[in-house]
């Protein structure tokens, strides 16, 4: 694929916890996780640093976040919903990151 960029690969078991000790150090702003995915890592492969040089990840002017759609467009293609993208968009606007945590 162009203009793809890998660096890292894990090998391991993932899966999804309701509860554990370290909840209480993940509160941001009054607000406890009800969720947390938990990676047990078996295996770690890093490229090595020509890799990294190459893909340029430390420079700015290489990213393109606007590359990706917006995140009601990424709902609308891929989960079935009643509602139009013009209301996906007006819920997951701007307004929307202000209200996260209350």
């Amino acid at each position: 694929m162009p203009g793809r960029k890998e660096t890292l690969r894990i090998n391991g078991r993932a899966r999804l916890i309701r509860e554990a000790p370290f909840f209480d150090h993940m509160i941001v702003k009054g607000h406890r996780p009800d969720l947390a995915l938990l990676v047990d890592i078996e295996q770690i492969f890093f490229h090595c640093m020509k890799a990294f040089m190459r893909a340029r990840l430390w420079e700015p002017e290489t990213w393109a976040p606007g590359v990706l759609p917006a995140y009601a467009r990424l709902i609308k293609s891929v989960q079935p919903t009643e509602e139009t993208l013009e209301e996906l968009e007006q819920r997951y606007g701007p307004s929307y990151a202000k209200g996260l945590y209350g």
